[in-house]
């Protein structure tokens, strides 16, 4: 191995307690912010999203930020690359003071998905060479045949995660074949495994009173679906849509909203003993108190507190007395919530899509 000069050797020491600097405080802000600075898991993205199989396809120049993964060392550096403080200095910046004479580095060994890549074996040489401020690096690529196309946006905020979820829901529901005109998205990854529940509920409900009817003929899964959204979803969607609520939402979609609204409509429904909160209702009293813009919260719960000085909590804000009255009155006659149900059916527990 060439012997390594020592000016350069020094900026890479330089260089390399700079960026680790760097690295603590980034990891110190995810902390408050509740981002995760990890590299993104190979093994996760090629188990969730389904991997198949593998071909070579050579060595290329791969833009760096393109690489937002690897194989095993993913704790070992920050999203971009950062060295932690597991990162032998030695080992760093030996590649470093390389890179800049004329030994030069080896190309990495990456594996590639859709327009992302993960390192197989390079994550220091990576490191370094972002550390230097390059575009791209050489790189021996193997392709990985995937179902889902991935682009480096999916990586922002685990988008990747929701279009995969996006996917298993939408095999087992048939939604998008059913309705070919719905939009369900959603911002945050679980929202998916929730809404395929309500649907299962909404399910078994409908054989519930089928059987109750005395008809003899089970309800199909699709049936169910399509009864799900066309009597659930879309009365609860087309209230936000006349209402502007979205747009007090601006980083949220209607699939968001109508889970929000269905939890606070359960949990009005369970507080006050009342009997389920028609969309129009639902929609109004959730407007009523949320909001995702600052000065309407400091608003609304101005309003709140007014309310509580006042004595008038015991109706719900956006709720007039006289729709209080006609849901405790449905609520007395048996008309009960579905969490309600739910507690009163336990053999609910183990229904599943099939």
């Amino acid at each position: 191995m060439s012997e390594m000069n020592p000016q350069l050797k020094a900026m890479a020491i330089q260089r390399f307690q700079r960026i680790r600097n760097r690295a603590e405080v980034n990891d110190l802000l995810s902390m408050i912010t509740g981002g995760n600075r990890d590299l993104v898991k190979f093994d996760e993205v090629a188990q969730r999203i389904k991997a198949r199989q593998q071909r070579e396809i050579g060595i290329q120049n791969i833009p760096l930020k393109q690489i937002v993964g690897s194989v095993g060392r993913y704790r070992d550096f920050t999203r971009t690359f950062l060295p932690r403080s597991s990162i032998n200095q030695e080992r760093w910046t030996t590649i470093d003071t390389f890179l800049n004479g004329s030994v030069g580095s080896p190309p990495v060994d990456l594996y590639k998905m859709g327009e992302v890549y993960f390192v197989r074996d390079g994550n220091h040489r990576v490191s370094v060479a972002r550390a230097n401020g390059l575009d791209t690096i050489e790189a021996y690529v193997t392709e990985v045949a995937i179902d889902i196309p991935l682009t480096l946006n999916d990586f922002d905020r685990d988008q990747w995660i929701m279009k995969t979820e996006q996917k298993e829901f939408l095999q087992k529901t048939f939604l998008d074949t059913l309705r070919p005109e719905q939009d369900v998205r959603f911002t945050e990854p679980g929202r998916y495994k929730i809404l395929l529940r309500h649907m299962e509920v909404h399910y078994y409900f409908l054989g519930e009173e089928a059987k109750q009817a005395g008809s003899l003929k089970e309800i199909e899964w699709q049936d169910a679906i399509v009864s799900w959204y066309d009597t659930v979803y879309m009365p609860v969607v087309d209230k936000i849509r006349e209402s502007g609520l979205l747009t007090h939402f601006p980083k949220r979609t209607e699939a968001d909203l109508f889970l929000w609204i269905s939890h606070h409509r359960e949990r009005l429904s369970h507080h006050y003993k009342l009997a389920p909160l028609s969309p129009d209702v639902a929609v109004s009293t959730f407007a009523e108190t949320h909001s995702e813009r600052p000065l309407e919260n400091a608003v609304q719960g101005l309003r709140q507190g007014i309310q509580r000085v006042l004595g008038r909590e015991k109706v719900p804000p956006g709720m007039t007395p006289e729709e209080f009255e006609e849901l405790r009155a449905r609520h007395d006659a048996g008309e009960v919530s579905l969490s309600e149900a739910e507690e009163q059916n336990q053999s609910l527990e183990p229904v599943q899509a099939p």
